[in-house]
């Protein structure tokens, strides 16, 4: 790492929100031009820099710094310059000068310990003096706070937010007890505490430490895994593995914060299971209010029901099955109900007869978890279906909705698609935004791959037989042409596909390592597939899932090598390089992370903020210049991304069957390789299938596409939810 020192001359490009600035420095080798995120510099002061040089193509030779020192100036004319920049309140050039004429090189010790001798300088009064006094402790604390968190990889932006809460008190409150970062600072997570805590020298087995990891430990099972929960034997086994520390002592720290309700031990089937008091209130709530909407009576509709029925039939030229009937019978008379099944089971044409049958279309409202589920959604309906997160409408800070329990939805009934999606985050606000008396219809399929998010809460609510639901089994004739859908439920029963018929559309290519697999890939998706499927714009049409992220034929080398055929390096594209990814105009790329602050645009007018996990769209502008990338998603909405931001965006040629869910593609193209056994298991394989709507296509060893569909592994995801509502139906 190169070595630098010298003295600011001017800063060319400032980011506030995350630090991000360009500035130039005066060194031994001339004027040099220093890009990084870095605390506010004013001209003269004399820093310290660490990085690299590179070579930019537009503005040439740079340095990109990684850490930054800024000493104190030294002479008087430093000084005065210093305090005359605008960086403390009520000190000008001309003030600045007073100043250090009236202390001279006692200045900063004068503003930082004895402020009230400012009493003592021409035309200063004790409202400027406490002013002044005040702006220069702000600004020397902000600065100290952002160079004693840059030693331990601390962002710009986070070092601002951590000032924020703590102010001057920052290194202090962060030196006696660093693991009070991780409840207090969003966005501070226990590893970075702790590697804070153990430069600092705090031992290993210090009890802030250890119940800091315990806590981290319940996060991580959520963030990872998306438990709720945990059984309190497997807790402890993994939080001593990750803290090093005995489990005697680590169950007795975790008595003690179950004591305080720092956590939360309920005993369910003779087995101790410990919660985060967040993730267990959640659950408790969503019980308790499916429960009352369960228990709303509902009046019988205008008419008949099996007229309704009978009449939507001969409309759509159609003959509903005895199931059907008794889904559509069930959410019509019902407060609370759940129609589940596969692909080709007639859930969107059920939830188009439930429409006609209960008459007022204004009073029912359309939903999904995702933006492109809302779409397909509305496109299957002939009627609006909105995101969750809009129809609650988001309220500006993180997880706030301005419709809930004070402020509900004005409607008569909620139809909810693609319910297996919902975590009990986003299932809790939706209850909560529900008047007594509405009738809610979640709909969805059990057997694809849990929310992303931590939660059961499809499969929970389907193991209560005391709320009315209504399971689809059989394929109608409109998926008997598919063998997408076919295969579906072939492989759903342990079956293996059936493949490469004459006409069909579904089809494997056998390749015998995972090099030739990735190769066919390629290929297939950058010209056999765009002329059997007659599209132009293949990015669009077809999509690669992996079941892995790493290997040959994971996520990010597929990505790599999409990019590379699809959109190559070019001097009519700009481009932005960010960690191990390169973003180029042109690229389709996902966003991987709620961000509620995110502002988004739509052409011809309209804003708002929030853009979610799972959002696709194409780079359409990248400034090499301001460091910003501009995105446009598939509901026409524009994001600009600040540099900062960009950890926030990935390619999204090649996606992981997870980030899948929601989405539905004309093509599908998943590899068959081989990879770790608790990754290729039978649902992740129909999750992927599920995705395509008019060819799939598997690339590999049938073996590998076997062991798949005999591989009926389901890695348990611990929840209590179903634990609430058995609980609170008997009355305990």
């Amino acid at each position: 790492m190169e070595q630098l020192t010298g003295i600011t001359q001017g800063t060319l490009y400032r980011n506030e929100d995350n630090g991000y600035s360009v500035i130039s420095v005066r060194t031994g080798e001339g004027l040099v031009t220093v890009t990084g995120n870095m605390p506010q510099v004013m001209d003269g002061e004399q820093v310290d820099l660490a990085g690299e040089w590179t070579d930019h193509p537009q503005y040439g030779r740079q340095f990109r710094l990684s850490t930054l020192t800024i000493r104190q100036p030294q002479t008087l004319s430093a000084i005065e310059k210093y305090l005359g920049s605008g960086l403390i309140k009520g000190v000008g050039p001309s003030t600045a000068r007073l100043i250090v004429a009236a202390f001279g090189k006692d200045t900063l010790e004068v503003l930082g310990s004895q402020p009230e001798r400012l009493l003592e300088v021409p035309k200063i009064g004790r409202v400027r003096m406490k002013q002044i006094a005040e702006g220069f402790l702000a600004q020397q604390a902000s600065r100290s706070t952002y160079l004693f968190l840059q030693r331990y990889g601390v962002s710009p932006a986070l070092s601002a937010k951590i000032h924020k809460a703590y102010r001057e008190q920052a290194e202090a409150l962060i030196r006696d007890n660093p693991y009070r970062l991780v409840d207090d600072i969003q966005g501070v997570g226990f590893l970075t505490a702790d590697r804070i805590a153990l430069s600092l020298g705090i031992s290993e087995d210090s009890p802030f430490r250890l119940q800091a990891g315990i806590k981290y430990a319940l996060q991580e099972a959520a963030q990872a895994s998306g438990h709720t929960c945990m059984v309190e034997e497997e807790l402890v086994e993994r939080a001593s593995g990750l803290l090093s520390a005995n489990k005697a002592e680590i169950s007795r720290l975790l008595d003690g914060l179950t004591l305080r309700k720092h956590l939360f031990l309920d005993l369910v089937d003779a087995q101790r299971f410990v919660s985060l008091p967040g993730l267990r209130k959640a659950e408790m709530d969503i019980a308790a209010r499916l429960l009352a909407l369960r228990g709303a009576s509902q009046q019988y509709l205008p008419g008949h029901i099996a007229g309704r029925i009978k009449a939507f039939e001969q409309s759509e030229g159609i003959r509903f099955s005895q199931t059907q009937r008794t889904a559509v019978h069930t959410a019509a008379t019902q407060g609370l109900s759940v129609i589940t099944g596969g692909p080709g089971t007639g859930k969107t044409t059920l939830i188009n007869c439930l429409i006609q049958v209960l008459g007022s279309k204004s009073d029912i409202v359309l939903a999904a978890p995702t933006g492109r589920a809302a779409k397909r959604m509305s496109e299957a309906c002939g009627r609006e279906a909105s995101t969750i997160h809009r129809l609650l409408q988001y309220g500006g800070e993180e997880g706030t909705f301005q419709v809930n329990q004070d402020n509900p939805l004005d409607c008569g009934c909620v139809i909810v698609d693609e319910v297996s999606m919902m975590d009990v985050y986003l299932t809790r606000s939706l209850l909560q935004a529900l008047q007594p008396g509405t009738r809610l219809v979640l709909v969805g399929d059990a057997d694809q791959l849990p929310s992303v998010g931590p939660g059961n809460v499809l499969r929970d609510i389907l193991s209560d037989p005391a709320i009315p639901q209504v399971r689809l089994n059989e394929i109608f004739r409109q998926g008997q042409d598919s063998m997408i859908v076919v295969n579906a439920h072939r492989i759903n029963q342990g079956q293996e596909p059936v493949m490469n018929g004459q006409g069909s559309d579904f089809f494997f290519e056998t390749q015998p390592d995972a090099q030739q697999a990735a190769d066919s890939i390629v290929q297939l998706c950058l010209r056999r597939l765009p002329n059997y499927l007659g599209v132009r714009d293949s990015r669009r049409h077809i999509q690669v899932l992996s079941p892995t992220r790493k290997g040959v034929c994971g996520v990010e080398l597929l990505n790599t090598r999409l990019q590379a055929a699809f959109n190559p390096p070019s001097p009519r594209k700009a481009e932005l390089q960010y960690g191990e990814v390169t973003l180029r105009e042109g690229d389709k790329v996902m966003h991987i992370k709620n961000n509620y602050q995110l502002a988004w645009e739509v052409a011809g007018g309209g804003s708002g903020q929030g853009v979610f996990n799972g959002d696709i769209g194409f780079v359409t502008r990248v400034s090499e210049e301001d460091r910003t990338v501009t995105v446009c998603y598939d509901d026409e909405k524009t994001v600009h991304y600040e540099y900062g931001d960009l950890e926030e965006l990935d390619l999204a040629y090649c996606l992981s069957v997870h980030k899948s869910q929601g989405s539905e593609f004309p093509a599908v193209v998943l590899p068959m390789v081989g990879g770790p056994r608790m990754l290729l298991t039978r649902n992740l394989l129909y999750t992927g299938v599920t995705r395509a709507r008019r060819l799939v296509v598997l690339v590999g060893r049938q073996e590998v596409l076997r062991m798949m569909v005999d591989n009926n592994l389901e890695r348990r995801r611990y929840s209590l939810l179903a634990h609430w509502l058995r609980r609170m139906q008997a009355g305990i």
